[in-house]
């Protein structure tokens, strides 16, 4: 492997340093560390002037205290609209998970009653200027892969586990379970007959499995007004970059489109 070229990131607008933190994430380093080396196996030391705290006294022996511990109150999310005009419009507003976040939030497009639902992982970094979720290069691929099964954006519904792109463009650990929390209410409130779910986030978030163990599959995704039929697929950018993916891409739209003939 060769060395790696260093530069000065201080100039770097938030586009480059997003694509800086992609890279490293991909290498494998998603830790930050320190400068010096530590000895992570050895005790604590106090700091100079300072006694070591004292140990702390056993529960039997701290009169007035109970033995049986004390109950932690963690507060429940809040409860999701039950409505799909009201849902997406919470989706939008400063109640979302994704509101503190940079950029603009993008909302689902598509019939309500749509009989494909496709949930990709967020909006691409164009998506906000174009106002819409899969513009762009990506976009016109999708185009193409909806009118090979008879499908447009007229007919699919269309959303993103993120509403707003993450900076690394992918979903935040601490917030992952919710967010699929939040997809899968999207899913129960349009019931449709098939759900396609492009990249791994998507499919983590439905069907909490990775891309490649769920691809080539049909899974049945349970939700409070019914049940659909989920195929998962690669996300559109994926394919731009690997072209070789596209005839397996291919035979994941014709499984989908089986079962939706049916």
């Amino acid at each position: 492997m060769g060395a790696i070229s260093t530069f000065d990131t201080a100039p770097l607008d938030g586009a480059l340093a997003a694509s800086v933190l992609d890279w490293w994430h991909d290498a494998g380093v998603d830790l930050l560390v320190e400068d010096e080396p530590r000895d992570w196996m050895a005790e604590p030391v106090p700091p100079t002037g300072f006694a070591p705290p004292a140990a702390p006294l056993p529960t039997s022996a701290m009169p007035g205290t109970a033995r049986s511990p004390i109950p932690v109150q963690v507060p429940a999310p809040s409860a999701l609209p039950e409505t799909l005009e009201a849902f997406l419009e919470w989706r939008l507003s400063d109640a979302a998970p994704e509101a503190a976040w940079d950029g603009v939030s993008l909302t689902a497009t598509g019939p309500a009653d749509a009989r494909l639902m496709v949930l990709v992982d967020c909006p691409d970094r164009d998506d906000g200027d174009a106002g819409r979720i899969l513009s762009g290069a990506a976009g016109r691929l999708f185009d193409r892969m909806l009118a090979a099964i008879g499908q447009s954006r007229d007919t699919v519904h269309l959303a993103a586990v993120c509403a707003r792109r993450p900076l690394a463009g992918r979903t935040p650990a601490g917030l992952e379970t919710r967010l699929a929390e939040i997809a899968r209410h999207h899913v129960g409130l349009i019931r449709p007959r098939g759900l396609l779910l492009l990249g791994n986030a998507a499919s983590r978030a439905v069907l909490g499995t990775e891309l490649t163990t769920a691809r080539g599959h049909l899974h049945a995704v349970d939700h409070k007004n019914g049940k659909s039929q989920a195929v998962a697929s690669f996300h559109p950018r994926f394919l731009i970059e690997k072209p070789m993916a596209k005839a397996e891409s291919w035979k994941d739209l014709q499984l989908l489109m089986g079962d939706l003939r049916e």
